[in-house]
């Protein structure tokens, strides 16, 4: 079975040097949960500045830019996808059927150097 941990906190609590530290913890953490063969994947994501929400509500697609998500709704999934341009992006996620209902969130991936492939 396997899980996706998911990490909320309050971005602008960070010092930009803290920020560089998690990042390197957690580049050690990724190498020793690989040693065990527990790594599946783990990125940090951009700045929620750089969000985009999709909805889509009788057959339209409704943008929101940022995260948007309505008190009643938590986070319930994850799909890393790889797509040219955020346009590209978008239309993948009208696609996904919880969009419909919920709302999904596209959120560029900040790549790290030193994490195992």
């Amino acid at each position: 079975m396997q899980y996706m941990l998911l990490i909320y906190s309050d971005e602008n609590t960070w010092t930009e040097r803290e920020r560089e530290q998690c990042y390197a913890d957690s580049v050690q953490l990724t190498q020793q949960l690989k040693a065990t063969g527990q790594y599946l994947a783990a990125a940090p994501l951009q700045s929620i500045v750089t969000a985009t929400s999709i909805r889509v509500r009788d057959g339209k697609r409704l943008v929101t830019d940022g995260p948007f998500a309505e008190t009643r709704e938590q986070l319930g999934g994850y799909f890393l996808i790889d797509a040219p341009d955020l346009d590209e992006a978008m239309q993948i996620a009208e696609r996904i059927p919880s969009a419909r209902k919920g709302t999904v969130e596209i959120r560029p991936v900040v790549m790290l150097s030193g994490l195992p492939s």
